[in-house]
C-alpha cells in the first residue's frame, strides 16, 4: 500500500515558467497551472510573503482547476517600484496579471493583506466571480488593529539576529507554537524560502502603509459577489474579532471559525482550510 504523502514534510516549490504582466510600468511575476478550460482560482499574497505561501492551496485545486500564483509590487520575482503603496495600487496590479492571462472571471483567494486587496479589487473591478477572505480585516474604525507585540516584531526587531534567526523571529506570531515545535524541518524551508522571495524592509514598510490605510468599512454592502469568510479565534496578527466584523457587513458572506487557528491557519490547518475553499468554490 503506497504511503499518503505527508505535506508539510514533502511539499516544495516547482516554478513553472513564469509570466509577466506590467501595471504603469511594474512588472508583477505570475505563475499560471492547471486545466486552461477550467474556471480560475487566483491566490493574493499576504503582507511581504512570496508565492509559496500558497503552495498547499495550489497543490489541492490545480488538478480541476486553472491556478494563478503572482508576487505583490515589492515582493519576489515582480518589482520594488518606489512607495509607500496603495491598495488601490495593488488591486490594479492584481486587473493586470488576470488581463494578460486572458482571465474574464476568477475566485479570488486572499489572505491578510492579500485579503484586503482582494476587497479592493472586487470594489473596482468586475472580474471577481467570488472571494474566499482569510485572516483579514475590512479596516475602518471598528476594526481591531494588529497588537503592538506584533508590530514590533515585524517592524522593530533586535539588530543581532543573523538572518534565519530575523526571519524566524518574525513568524512566531503568525503559527503556534506546538506547530513550530513539531515540524522544525518545515520552518528551517519556510525560512528558505522566505529569504528568497519576502519583500525587503522597505518594500514591507510600503506595503505596511497600505494596510494601514485600508478602510472598506462603509462599502462592504457593495461587494455582492459570494463571500467565504475563514478566521481562526488565536490569530496573533489580525485579531479574529476582525473576521466577524467583515462577515457582518457582507451581505453574501459565510463565516467559518477555525479553533485554535493562528494567522498562517492555511498552512498549520491546511487540510481543513482547502476543504473550506473547494467546497465553496465548487457550490458558486
Amino acid at each position: 500500500m503506497s504511503q499518503k504523502p505527508d505535506h508539510l514534510k514533502d511539499i516544495q516549490p516547482e516554478t513553472v515558467s513564469m509570466q509577466y504582466a506590467t501595471n504603469d510600468g511594474v512588472s508583477l511575476a505570475y505563475e499560471r497551472e492547471g486545466p486552461q478550460d477550467a474556471e480560475t482560482v487566483v491566490f493574493v499574497e499576504g503582507i511581504g510573503y512570496g508565492r509559496w505561501m500558497w503552495l498547499w492551496q495550489q497543490e489541492a485545486l490545480v488538478d480541476e482547476y486553472q491556478t494563478i500564483v503572482w508576487d505583490n509590487r515589492g515582493t519576489g520575482d515582480s518589482d520594488e517600484p518606489d512607495g509607500p503603496y496603495t491598495m488601490s495600487q495593488m488591486a490594479g496590479d492584481l486587473e493586470a496579471v488576470l488581463d494578460d492571462a486572458g482571465v474574464e472571471q476568477a475566485h479570488v483567494v486572499g489572505a491578510s493583506m492579500g485579503g484586503m486587496i482582494a476587497q479592493q479589487y472586487a470594489l473596482e473591478y468586475d472580474r471577481a466571480r467570488s472571494l474566499t477572505l482569510m485572516c483579514t480585516s475590512p479596516g475602518g474604525p471598528e476594526a481591531e488593529p494588529v497588537p503592538e507585540e506584533t508590530q514590533r516584531r515585524m517592524f522593530d526587531v533586535p539588530d543581532d539576529l543573523d538572518e534565519r534567526e530575523l526571519r524566524r523571529y518574525k513568524m512566531q506570531p503568525a503559527l503556534s507554537e506546538q506547530f513550530m515545535d513539531a515540524h522544525e524541518d518545515l520552518i528551517e524551508r519556510i525560512i528558505d524560502w522566505r529569504i528568497d522571495s519576502d519583500a525587503s524592509d522597505r518594500a514591507l514598510e510600503w506595503q505596511g502603509a497600505a494596510v494601514q490605510a485600508f478602510d472598506a468599512s462603509d462599502r462592504l454592502h457593495e461587494l455582492t459577489e459570494p463571500c467565504l469568510v475563514i478566521h481562526g479565534t488565536v490569530d496573533k496578527v489580525v485579531p479574529y474579532e476582525n473576521g466577524e466584523l467583515l462577515a457582518r457587513g457582507l451581505p453574501n458572506a459565510d463565516f467559518i471559525t477555525v479553533h485554535g487557528g493562528p494567522h498562517l491557519l492555511f498552512i498549520e490547518e491546511y487540510e481543513r482550510v482547502n476543504t473550506q475553499i473547494r467546497e465553496f468554490i465548487d457550490d458558486v
